[in-house]
């Protein structure tokens, strides 16, 4: 793995760094935010966890080409800034960059009246890592017969928000109410951690064909960008117990099944495309991933993602 060293961070115009121990770097660039997940945040008053979703959604998403994150930055807006409110959220992200030694090399506060409410506020991140170009994931090594591994989300992770909260709810009353089958509140519920699988994928890396980050627009909209055009990805949708939250939005909202695949990542943060035999070694050593599904030819004109046994 590389390792940069941080030249200059905060306080001036840029931050500098110098990259060392990469012998043909490619430099992998993405952006991000919470969405609506942050009118939870505000409704409960909970600001400590949003940052960390920022910087793990956007470190899961460069790492499905391989790449080591490098550095991260944040934008934060809001109509009033509350001091405490501000240094909630970046200390989150601090402490999630720290623990995927990431650096948090500088970012923009902008106070906005007019734009968003007093207590408003929105955040932004942007994450730049970089692999080896031998050693690019880009899902062209995906072939018919590999196994689909999948590594469980953590609840709605930071996507599907606005559907959830108009179904759910977004009063205090809502969110503060506990839920049996979920061992929670709402809230707590909803405000869970995007969890981020780089450490623990790592180490598979040189056997990974491809990946696939299971955010807004679950399985059917974001395994096809990893995947040959000639390829399918077939998931068995009785192969995972789906987590509650999920069940709870569906039956009160009457939601189409295909619908709520397509909106929310239903249970699963990650899809990794392997080879059968080292499927067998990945799994004894990843105590809670599980197969999904397999890679199978595409037949002419048909979608790219087969749900078996999905609910009508």
């Amino acid at each position: 793995m590389g390792r940069l060293g941080v030249l200059a961070g905060p306080g001036l115009f840029g931050g500098m760094f110098e990259l060392k121990g990469y012998r043909n770097p490619v430099l992998v660039s993405s952006a991000d935010g919470v969405g609506t997940k942050l009118c939870i945040a505000n409704a409960l008053g909970i600001h400590d966890t949003v940052g960390a979703d920022l910087v793990n959604h956007c470190i899961n998403d460069i790492f499905t080409c391989g790449a080591d994150p490098l550095f991260f930055l944040d934008y934060f807006a809001t109509g009033k800034l509350n001091p405490q409110v501000c240094a909630e959220v970046i200390k989150s992200m601090a402490e999630a960059c720290m623990q995927n030694n990431t650096a948090l090399i500088g970012g923009e506060t902008a106070e906005m009246p007019g734009m968003y409410k007093d207590s408003d506020y929105d955040i932004a991140g942007f994450i730049v890592g970089c692999v080896e170009k031998n050693e690019i994931i880009d899902g062209q090594k995906i072939k018919e017969s590999d196994v689909i591994l999948a590594m469980p989300s953590n609840g709605l992770h930071t996507n599907g928000y606005s559907l959830a909260r108009k179904i759910m709810g977004n009063s205090s009353k809502a969110l503060n109410t506990y839920h049996t089958e979920l061992g929670s509140t709402l809230g707590q519920e909803f405000l869970k951690i995007h969890r981020c699988y780089y450490r623990e994928l790592k180490p598979f890396t040189k056997f990974i064909h491809g990946m696939a980050h299971i955010t807004g627009g679950g399985l059917i909209e974001n395994t096809p960008r990893i995947l040959p055009d000639n390829i399918a990805a077939e998931f068995d949708v009785a192969s995972w117990k789906i987590p509650p939250i999920f069940k709870m939005i569906q039956k009160k909202g009457k939601v189409n099944w295909h619908e709520m695949y397509r909106v929310f990542n239903m249970g699963v943060g990650m899809v990794v495309f392997v080879s059968k035999e080292d499927s067998i070694d990945i799994l004894s050593k990843l105590s809670d991933a599980f197969i999904i599904g397999r890679a199978v030819a595409r037949k002419a004109n048909n979608n790219q993602v087969i749900l078996k046994g999905i609910k009508k």
